[in-house]
């Protein structure tokens, strides 16, 4: 294996001296991460201390949840959920091969942040359903809606460091700017690369 056969699986190839980018991340979807991103945020540091506002950031949480949903079936190509299950199969791989600094070139998510889209899906639902349930007179009080709610907010939370940390890791690693990409939506794109589904190709 040469050195630019090991730069393209690293997904740092120059093979081509010039970049060009194109539009990933649409618009909705953009709006919809830093939305849940703040209101996350809020919620994170308003229980007990400012109720109301608690409350109405947990149920913009699960609006923007139903959006995800309804944007995962019928939004842009890289919102859809067309590649999760593909994705999650090769999610065991991908990780291990992260050792070795190889990451290969993906223009939507990679199998790593499919596994991480699923998992903050997953317990952030969780959190919301049962932080609206606690407010109910059926589950007011209720020992493991309360702590269903915590674990998974907190489960939430850990989900969001790692994935902040894989983000600026994976940025170093494929010298990009991937929280400039969800800003402008646009990624870089450049010559053939290798990786598990892309067979030569730049993986969608």
């Amino acid at each position: 294996m040469n050195e630019e056969t090991v730069r393209d699986a690293r997904g740092v190839s120059n093979r081509r001296p010039a970049d060009r980018t194109i539009e990933v991340w649409d618009l909705p979807l953009r709006l919809w991460h830093w939305a849940l991103a703040l209101c996350v945020l809020i919620a994170w540091f308003t229980p007990t201390v400012y109720d109301t506002l608690h409350r109405i950031v947990g149920y913009s949480v699960i609006a923007l949840l139903a959006f995800r949903l309804i944007w995962g079936l019928w939004g842009g190509r890289y919102s859809r959920f067309r590649m999760v299950g593909v994705r999650l199969r090769a999610a065991p791989n991908y990780l291990w091969n992260l050792r070795r600094g190889i990451t290969g070139r993906y223009i939507g998510l990679n199998p790593a942040g499919t596994l991480m889209l699923v998992a903050l899906l997953m317990s952030l639902t969780v959190s919301a359903i049962t932080g609206a349930l606690s407010v109910t007179v059926t589950f007011f009080g209720v020992w493991w809606i309360e702590d269903t709610h915590a674990y998974a907010s907190d489960a939430a939370m850990v989900l969001i460091v790692l994935h902040i940390g894989g983000v600026v890791l994976m940025g170093l690693l494929q010298r990009e700017n991937l929280i400039r990409a969800m800003i402008t939506g646009r990624k870089r794109i450049r010559g053939p690369h290798t990786s598990p589904e892309g067979r030569g190709r730049i993986a969608s």
